[in-house]
């Protein structure tokens, strides 16, 4: 486990599991939640390249965005700059936002099972990515889970993960054509995720 701050624009792959592997995403609508939030809380400091979320962890492969290109806290409107007291021109960071999506979807969980205590496990775990064949590796990695897991026959087949929405032309927040045109193509795409041996190591 590596657990330094997440570095302005540098890719990472992110994981954490529920706390002593405790179920994360029981239903659809907790999957959804988590997707909600990511967005809210991760989209303004960081680029998704892929993502995958099991029942009892996850894994998100981002580039954390560069300094310049982050808005302060009173552009985004993100929290009320005044009542905590926050210079007007500070902005947020990926691991302090990271912190914020847990903390939020914990709290949301916790009200609706009845439950008390840390979900997650933590601190949440993160590996840098400083090669092109890592990076390819990893976003493969990632969609594999359902296959390593069993949980479905092809990978278009899992709902919670970004690979179908990098093969179709729905509209997406993933930077699809960045992940494309890193596996040369759609088509290479889906030959590099067909090596399945392949996938299962990181």
């Amino acid at each position: 486990m590596i657990s330094t701050i997440l570095r302005p624009g540098q890719y990472y792959h992110i994981y954490n599991r529920g706390n002593n592997s405790e179920i994360l995403f029981r239903t659809s609508a907790n999957h959804l939640l988590f997707l909600k939030l990511y967005a809210k809380y991760m989209f303004p400091v960081v680029d998704t390249l892929a993502y995958c979320l099991m029942s009892n962890h996850f894994h998100f492969v981002i580039r954390t965005k560069d300094e310049k290109d982050i808005r302060t806290m009173k552009e985004l409107n993100m929290f009320d700059a005044n009542k905590l007291n926050l210079i007007t021109d500070k902005k947020p960071t990926a691991s302090r936002q990271f912190s914020h999506l847990f903390i939020s979807y914990s709290k949301t969980i916790n009200k609706a099972y009845n439950r008390t205590g840390s979900l997650f496990e933590h601190p949440f775990e993160r590996r840098i990515i400083e090669t092109e064949a890592y990076l390819k590796r990893c976003i493969a990695y990632v969609h594999a889970n359902p296959l390593k897991a069993k949980v479905v026959g092809q990978l278009g087949e899992y709902k919670w993960s970004s690979y179908e929405a990098i093969v179709s032309e729905k509209p997406t927040h993933l930077e699809r054509e960045f992940v494309l045109n890193l596996f040369g193509g759609k088509e290479n795409f889906r030959a590099y995720h067909a090596d399945f041996d392949m996938l299962l190591e990181l």
